[in-house]
């Protein structure tokens, strides 16, 4: 088994030979990540670049019952404390937060101010006293340890720039039993999409085991559904997944 050190190098050299910078040097390369991050593996796979928070037209979403499909499957019940990251617009924070009940809570959480801000506003015009807000960062969500039932990742994940520092810190929130919730669609992460089987390997590798995985026509994609599964590993531990030839050529 590699060090996340070494895999950074590995990976720092192939970057370069890519880019064929003169002199570039795998600290160079790795210079663009957040302090933060670079204890953890580089991801193996384009990141979709951030455009709208709005996955589609609220009406559409519901006119096909989306949220109300996923809460289901998630079993979304009155009291729970519910986290909803990369919250956006607020599609899912304001249907939770009904779902849940005067006796549950949820909190928003996107790494954008000005996202932050707005939806700040609509929680206000709407009068949703159980939920509250948080700005996380791109490989941190800020989550507060053994707090939640569910978290939600829903059409984001594949915007995540550091998905193992993001889930390795993620991971301790979830309360016992709890669980993640990720909605996204079968396409390259290229093309704002996620590949199952790369979703799966990246969240093995912090120690998370799959537990649902449905397809469903009203998301426009999938549901998946993990759980922390024995302990979790170390930064120096982590074994990056490596895309599929086929997944390279998308």
């Amino acid at each position: 088994m590699r060090s996340s050190r070494a895999s950074l190098i590995s990976s720092g050299l192939l970057l370069c030979a890519v880019s064929a910078l003169a002199g570039c040097t795998p600290s160079e390369a790795d210079a663009d990540r957040p302090a933060t991050s670079r204890d953890f593996p580089v991801p193996d796979r384009p990141i979709s670049p951030g455009g709208s928070t709005a996955f589609s037209n609220e009406v559409q979403r519901d006119s096909v019952n989306e949220a109300k499909v996923v809460m289901d499957l998630a079993r979304i019940s009155e009291g729970m404390t519910v986290a909803d990251i990369g919250a956006g617009d607020g599609y899912y924070t304001v249907r939770l937060a009904q779902r849940v009940g005067s006796s549950g809570r949820v909190l928003a959480g996107d790494i954008d101010p000005e996202v932050i801000q707005k939806l700040g506003l609509r929680v206000e015009r709407e009068r949703l006293e159980n939920v509250s807000i948080k700005l996380g960062t791109p490989d941190d969500p800020r989550l507060p340890e053994n707090s939640f039932d569910r978290i939600f990742l829903v059409h984001m994940y594949h915007e995540v720039s550091e998905p193992y520092a993001f889930l390795w810190r993620l991971r301790p929130a979830l309360r016992e039993g709890g669980k993640v919730i990720v909605v996204d669609v079968d396409r390259s992460t290229g093309e704002h999409g996620m590949p199952p089987e790369l979703l799966f390997c990246e969240f093995a590798a912090v120690g998370f085991r799959l537990s649902q995985f449905v397809r469903k026509p009203e998301l426009q994609g999938y549901y998946a559904q993990f759980e922390a599964s024995g302990g979790r590993p170390g930064p120096e531990a982590i074994v990056p997944c490596r895309m599929s030839s086929e997944a390279d050529t998308e």
